[in-house]
């Protein structure tokens, strides 16, 4: 695999960063595909490929690069974006995706907190599984409550070094 020759890159050190970078994402249960995909999309400088330049790239099909879109739009960590005056697609990496990713899933905690206040309420907060799901339904607001204030953090953190963005 060789990556699109930008200027004064290495394809073999590209190729290597891309399959490397996408097995840790694998390691940490992004599915296979999805991970190269994206980790392509972080190396490349324009942080925009169209599925054709993916699929080249990574010598896979234009389906597979399709599947793996479909999952990491839905995971909010890539964008499409239509070519004007064409009806192909880029897909496009965002320089905060981990920032979008986190803030999307705040609707999944808020979720989970709902069912596990359920679970509670059903199961009676005194029983030995009332109070287990108690103790995860506090873990869970804790950690909502944490990350809003880390992305506040982060936030500044960000225009300290980057500037306003």
């Amino acid at each position: 695999m060789s990556g699109p020759s930008e200027a004064g890159r290495d394809p073999e050190a590209v190729s290597k960063f891309v399959e490397g970078f996408a097995a840790q994402l694998v390691e940490a249960g992004m599915q296979r595909m999805p991970a190269r995909v994206f980790a392509a999309l972080l190396a490349s400088d324009s942080a925009s490929l169209t599925a054709a330049e993916l699929g080249e790239w990574l010598q896979v099909s234009p389906a597979a690069v399709s599947g793996a879109v479909r999952y990491l739009a839905q995971q909010h960590m890539v964008s499409r974006e239509r070519e004007p005056g064409s009806r192909r697609e880029r897909y496009r990496v965002s320089s905060n995706q981990w920032y979008e990713a986190l803030t999307n899933r705040d609707a999944v905690l808020k979720r989970w907190e709902h069912a596990l206040r359920d679970g509670v309420d059903s199961l009676g907060a005194k029983t030995a599984a009332g109070r287990r799901l108690a103790e995860t339904l506090a873990f869970f607001e804790f950690v909502d409550g944490e990350i809003a204030g880390m992305m506040e953090r982060w936030r500044t953190h960000r225009e300290r070094l980057y500037g306003e963005g």
